[in-house]
């Protein structure tokens, strides 16, 4: 069974989310949300867990936050997960791209490049702002030119890496994440879309690590594009080992901050060579940033 930690935070603590990854060995996930546009300082933060925390590991994440408010662990049945999952899970549409879940497999029309993405334990199903913006991103730049060494670093369901590697059939592409639990779940839904496993050009890899610490990822370096769709704080930790595996002239995508996180996160990579690309692209308080490494 899986359970989630709910409770009510401003705005200004939704904003800077701590580093969990430095804080605990086992992290959840987190998400934030402005559940009533009218009342903007009235944030909503959502811990998932795999299994029942400890009452201390509950205490020691309400406690990072002095303003949280109406605390509530719950426990998701099968059944409660499926509803909450699938609720308001209409297709997706960015250019080509199409993410869908079975129930919406007529949506895909001649010419789309459809993504059947089911709801479940990992996080990515197209229909969070974030990832709406990295699609759009992934739609303009492949109108631009062609990339040949695509990684994915935080990948979820795998739909980012899946959508990179249909657009460019020909590159290798390798799909990352800490949580083993998305790397089985990216695999399931690269059979389900018919992605062939492999780390030749046009295959796609995975690889459970946090960061860039796997040897599969930095074997395979430098990227020409790579796609990161996490949260602020590991963004901009991870900033000098992304920057590194990426080649000159490479591409870097990062989504998962608010508009006020936007300029630290741009300035964590312009100090390794990364600079903006394009005018800032942004879906409701979610922007897509993307950059480019400056040629030496």
């Amino acid at each position: 069974m899986s359970w989630t930690l709910q409770f009510r935070v401003n705005r200004a603590e939704a904003e800077n989310l701590p580093d969990l990854f430095d804080l605990m060995d086992d992290p959840p996930t987190l998400n934030v949300e402005e559940p009533d546009p009218a009342k903007p300082d009235d944030w909503l933060l959502t811990a998932y867990f795999a299994d029942q925390p400890e009452a201390a590991t509950v205490d020691r994440i309400v406690a990072l936050f002095p303003s949280a408010s109406s605390v509530a662990l719950t426990e998701l049945e099968e059944a409660d997960w499926a509803t909450l999952s699938q609720r308001g899970l209409e297709p997706v549409r960015a250019g080509r791209f199409i993410v869908h879940t079975a129930d919406h497999a007529d949506a895909v029309r001649l010419g789309d490049w459809g993504l059947r993405i089911e709801a479940g334990l990992a996080f990515g199903t197209g229909q969070h702002a974030t990832t709406h913006g990295c699609l759009k991103a992934l739609v303009r730049l492949g109108k631009q030119r062609r990339f040949h060494n695509i990684a994915d670093i935080g990948t979820g369901t795998g739909v980012l890496a899946m959508a990179a590697q249909r657009q460019h059939r020909s590159a290798r592409c390798i799909a990352s994440d800490i949580d083993p639990i998305a790397i089985d779940v990216t695999r399931e839904n690269m059979a389900l879309n018919h992605f062939v496993a492999g780390t030749c050009a046009a295959r796609m890899a995975t690889a459970t690590a946090p960061g860039l610490s796997a040897p599969a990822l930095r074997s395979r370096a430098a990227y020409d594009l790579v796609l990161a769709n996490i949260l602020a704080p590991p963004l901009i930790a991870l900033a000098r080992d992304l920057s590194a595996v990426i080649a000159p002239g490479g591409v870097l995508v990062m989504a998962g901050l608010l508009l006020p996180q936007q300029r630290a996160v741009a300035n964590a990579y312009r100090r390794h060579g990364l600079v903006p690309a394009g005018a800032v692209d942004w879906q409701a308080e979610w922007p897509t940033l993307v950059l480019t490494k400056k040629r030496v």
